[in-house]
């Protein structure tokens, strides 16, 4: 093992990169806060800017990145399914069965069509069609925050609309992993049915109210607790990803898993640690991308924004149907349009296909145009007054 003393100056010269990018991804995430904007936009453009073909291109680390995407994905999964209990999710289907149904039909069947357009066949359908279905939970969660949002009737309601589609990732990610590793069609109906076991098992035991007590005697102090949460959610990726399943999904249904003070505790301790690995999360698909594969897929880009920014307004409208409220509808259309991590997420899946690289120059577009438009009608709506929830 190389010891830290024995770094060679070319060493140095990579830590160094490496710190004046996250000091100036810093710099770009407190402006944007001040701004009120999401940065995943900057970030995925500072990858555009810094990686392959890019203006300037750095001598980053590879393996650190790459792995740094990885702790990414594995942590802004995990804290989403920290986020609800399966009792809550069910609840909120059984709730609004409409509502889940309407959200699938308008948001996920353009993407899924333009997929069969683009001549990705029946694989790139149901990846496009996930693209475009799912929001953004984490950036809706800064917009709702920035936009002082929080206690408002519409955003309670685009909260729901959010628990919906995070449910339909629990079951859509474990079959599509299944389907884009499968090689065979005996395969490919074993893996999917594994998928769907793990799945359903994973709702099952969440659903029968798992409640694990934070209790110094029990989990001891916060370090404790950290470095178990943690440290489970890597260890079920990495068995999952070396049985062919998707490691971010196997961390989805460890933190879905997980309830009550447990749940809790482990949010707050492990958010800034998330923020840290989303933002390389975010730098590294965008280094992944070569800006000049953009141009390409720039039109089916636009189409799809215009198309999505129109099908999540009348996800709103549905959602808010029996309240004469157009203020409140904008509202909802606005924190439930920009896609971000979870968009990410399900093309890079797709990184083995043959039509990866034009998903992803697609994908990164998509996200932060969708993200832009979305930012720009929060700091409109945030200054309009609307009732709040009684308690």
């Amino acid at each position: 093992m190389q010891l830290a003393a024995q770094l060679t100056q070319e060493d140095g010269l990579v830590l160094g990169e490496i710190g004046l990018v996250l000091i100036a991804l810093g710099i770009a995430a407190f402006f944007a806060s001040r701004l009120k904007f999401s940065a995943v936009p900057i970030f995925l453009c500072a990858g555009l800017f810094f990686g392959n073909g890019g203006i300037v291109e750095l001598n980053l680390s590879d393996d650190f990145l790459n792995l740094g995407a990885q702790i990414g994905a594995i942590l802004l999964l995990l804290l989403l399914g920290l986020e609800y209990s399966a009792g809550e999710l069910v609840e909120t289907v059984k709730a609004r069965k409409s509502l889940g149904f309407v959200d699938v039909i308008l948001n996920g069947a353009p993407g899924a069509l333009f997929g069969f357009l683009m001549g990705w066949g029946l694989v790139g359908a149901l990846v496009l069609g996930g693209i475009t279905f799912v929001s953004s939970s984490g950036i809706a969660a800064q917009l709702i925050k920035d936009g002082s949002l929080t206690g408002l009737h519409s955003t309670k309601r685009a909260i729901s609309v959010l628990v919906i589609e995070d449910l339909f990732l629990a079951v859509y990610l474990p079959i599509l992993s299944a389907i884009i590793a499968s090689v065979a069609l005996v395969t490919g109906l074993i893996s999917i049915s594994i998928a769907l076991l793990i799945a359903g098992g994973a709702l099952l035991l969440a659903a029968r109210g798992l409640h694990i007590p934070h209790a110094p005697n029990i989990m001891g102090d916060s370090a404790t607790l950290l470095l178990t949460v943690f440290g489970a959610a890597l260890l079920a990726s990495g068995l999952a990803t070396y049985i062919g399943f998707s490691g971010a999904v196997a961390a989805f249904l460890v933190g879905l898993i997980l309830t009550g003070d447990v749940a809790i505790v482990a949010r707050v301790r492990l958010a800034p640690l998330r923020d840290l690995f989303a933002a390389i999360f975010f730098l590294f698909f965008g280094l992944q991308t070569d800006p000049l594969d953009i141009p390409s897929v720039l039109i089916p880009a636009l189409l799809l924004t215009v198309i999505g920014v129109g099908s999540k307004w009348l996800t709103a409208w549905w959602a808010m149907k029996d309240e004469a409220e157009e203020r409140g509808v904008m509202r909802v259309a606005a924190i439930l349009i920009p896609r971000g991590e979870f968009s990410i997420v399900i093309a890079g899946l797709a990184a083995s296909a043959t039509f990866a690289k034009d998903l992803q120059s697609l994908t990164i577009t998509y996200v932060i145009l969708t993200t832009v438009i979305a930012s720009l009608l929060i700091r409109f709506c945030s200054n309009r007054p609307e009732r709040y929830l009684s308690s």
